[in-house]
């Protein structure tokens, strides 16, 4: 009877929440893209070595005990920290947004191992890139844009989504994609983009991260890209994405 209240799941951590004076909330996402949240009892005191294993953006393997409505964390190995020892604040900011989008995406009764490796995916290949390079913001737009066309938001990129009319130079996260000029015209907070601007987007779905960090991207692209994102994610997950918010500086 014991071991059936008790199982083992590998799991990224997404969030941590403190309860209590020394225990935490955290907020998981399994490889098999169950949201997952479970207490962490005394990972808060000093020493502790449940809380070092079990790191923000850290993915661990977990053996864990059924509760009634948390379950409760009683051993915890790490396997990876994509970040490094020491993540950097830019760093930390981007896998900030890949967590709080990732939580979004997850459920505690849906599975969806897709959610999971792309999230790890895209944390890995961010803990590879030297801080405040544009692929860091490129990466992160490309994680929403894939993650959110996943679980079936993909935005229309081949023609204006009203009239048909190839000839491109807004985006419209409400209105589903690209717009023409004059279709734009009717569709509140359309923003404008040119025609590099519309090559990237429909560049972000097709490459892999691999792929995408190895473009050479401005600045300027990268941060009109992950504004793009936050709009997409923004309208279509009907939430506030604080981190991105932060991100953004908004």
């Amino acid at each position: 009877m014991a071991g059936s209240r008790t199982y083992r799941t590998c799991a990224i951590v997404l969030d941590k929440t403190k309860l209590k004076e020394t225990d935490l909330i955290l907020t998981l996402l399994a490889r098999d893209g169950r949201e997952i949240r479970a207490v962490a009892k005394g990972a808060r005191k000093p020493g502790s070595r449940l809380a070092a294993r079990c790191e923000l953006f850290c993915t661990v393997d977990l053996l864990l005990a059924k509760g009634r409505s948390l379950d409760v964390v009683s051993q915890a190995d790490l396997v990876g920290a994509p970040l490094g020892a020491a993540p950097t604040y830019e760093a930390m900011q981007r896998a900030s947004v890949i967590a709080e989008v990732a939580s979004l995406c997850c459920f505690e009764d849906a599975t969806d191992p897709f959610v999971f490796s792309i999230s790890a995916k895209a944390l890995r290949v961010l803990g590879s890139l030297q801080d405040d390079c544009p692929h860091m913001d490129l990466l992160v737009a490309a994680y929403v844009f894939k993650l959110l066309s996943h679980v079936g938001y993909r935005p229309d990129l081949s023609s204006c989504v009203a009239c048909g009319d190839p000839a491109l130079a807004f985006f419209s996260a409400s209105a589903g994609g690209l717009l023409c000029s004059s279709c734009a015209a009717s569709v509140a907070g359309a923003e404008a983009v040119d025609a590099e601007a519309v090559n990237w987007l429909r560049a972000l779905l097709p490459l892999t991260f691999d792929e995408l960090v190895l473009q050479h991207v401005d600045t300027g692209t990268s941060n009109l890209l992950l504004a793009l994102s936050h709009a997409w994610a923004a309208t279509h997950l009907d939430a506030r994405l604080r981190a991105m918010e932060f991100l953004l500086g908004r």
